[in-house]
């Protein structure tokens, strides 16, 4: 079975981890994956054709978020331990902004409609 390609601790930047949670797939990824324990990609359940979810596990591997191991034909995807010592706190604090960014969204936009 052929190995999947990780980046090296010293590849993966910032820009590209951002650039990856850019996207609102990835980021609730990346929020079930928070709990430190190891997923099959089979368990996340989204709206979205199976490549598609397959291609925002290769993007977030990709940047250096996860690690991917591959058992037989399942893949199994964790959290990088090496991220929170590359960027301490980023995982956290980019879920916590998302929640609350999602719980201000309705009120923002309330406040932007009566704006003229």
């Amino acid at each position: 079975m052929r190995q999947l390609w990780h980046p090296e601790p010293e590849e993966i930047t910032l820009t590209g981890v951002l650039s990856a949670l850019g996207d609102p797939i990835r980021l609730s990824i990346v929020g079930v994956l928070a709990d430190g324990r190891e997923h099959g990609v089979g368990e996340f359940q989204y709206p979205i054709a199976k490549s598609t979810l397959s291609h925002h596990a290769k993007v977030l591997r990709e940047a250096g978020i996860t690690l991917t191991r591959q058992e037989g034909t399942r893949c199994f995807v964790s959290l990088r331990p090496e991220l929170e010592e590359l960027f301490p706190g980023v995982i956290p604090s980019v879920l916590a902004a998302s929640a609350g960014r999602t719980d201000r969204a309705p009120a923002d936009r309330a406040r932007r409609a009566t704006v003229h």
